[in-house]
């Protein structure tokens, strides 16, 4: 048996467990355990290494087994256990996406409110050709994964005559972005708030993302003259972000809430 924790981000839900007890086996793992039908179920895993020099590094797996830079809310979920495990309130969590560090705001225990540094945002606007939908304006936002971001006005999200959800798989795994991108439908509500739909890579739609509230409102900010201080809402819940200036790091800060913890045959 090996033990898990399970937490989520406004919706956005992720197993944790500790490198030592992978065997190499990430992927195989992700795919098992993050099954809704017949394990516990998850949008991804989180493998916590902690190193030689007291240091901790994430490698974040999504549930089809694919290997993603990182997870703004599945670090934040991290960063709750070890608040909630071993009372740390401040701690820098390696990621391939860059490191990452997260301040605990509130500890309603299970429920953390966490202030999270992302990194600084770049936003390069971009046009890119659909088979059969056209040309689909947007966004590529790079917060230390891959996102692209479309600009909508519909009460349901969609755009050229498809659901979000269905455009936002053919985006997601059109060749033109050979590694995948996760895909964001961003709808301006007004100056300091913005609302948005998520098709997260390797997992689907997702009730939140906290890289995705990050390159949602990056965009929004560089392309649409918000203001730099918003409230991001999604299916999901609310997380607020800060951009003071575009050479500046973004801020994050949204809950996290441990959910349970178990244990679950290995493989």
């Amino acid at each position: 048996m090996i033990s898990f924790v399970k937490a989520h981000a406004c919706g956005n839900d992720f197993l944790l467990l500790e490198e030592s007890v992978t065997r190499r086996n990430h992927a195989a793992l992700a795919r098992k355990l993050c099954s809704r039908n017949t394990s516990v179920g998850a949008d991804g895993i989180e493998f916590l290494e902690r190193r030689a020099d007291g240091g901790f590094f994430l490698r974040l797996f999504n549930a089809d087994g694919s290997e993603a830079e990182l997870s703004g809310n599945g670090t934040r979920c991290v960063a709750a256990w070890l608040a909630f495990h071993e009372g740390l309130t401040n701690v820098a969590l390696g990621t391939h996406g860059g490191p990452r560090t997260c301040v605990v705001l509130e500890d309603r225990r299970p429920v953390f409110v966490i202030e999270s540094e992302m990194g600084m945002p770049r936003v390069m606007p971009r046009t890119i050709m659909l088979p059969e939908v056209g040309d689909v304006a947007g966004a590529m936002v790079n917060v230390g994964n891959p996102h692209f971001v479309v600009f909508v006005e519909t009460e349901d999200f969609g755009a050229h005559g498809l659901s979000w959800q269905n455009l936002g798989e053919r985006i997601s795994t059109s060749p033109l972005f050979p590694h995948g991108t996760n895909v964001e439908f961003v709808r301006i509500e007004s100056e300091e708030e913005i609302a948005f739909r998520i098709y997260e890579r390797g997992c689907g739609p997702t009730t939140s993302s906290g890289t995705g509230t990050c390159a949602s409102s990056a965009a929004a900010i560089a392309l649409r003259g918000v203001r730099r201080e918003l409230t991001a809402v999604a299916q999901g819940g609310i997380q607020r972000t800060a951009w003071p200036a575009n050479d500046a790091v973004m801020r994050l800060t949204g809950p996290a809430e441990i959910v349970c913890t178990g244990e679950v045959w290995e493989l």
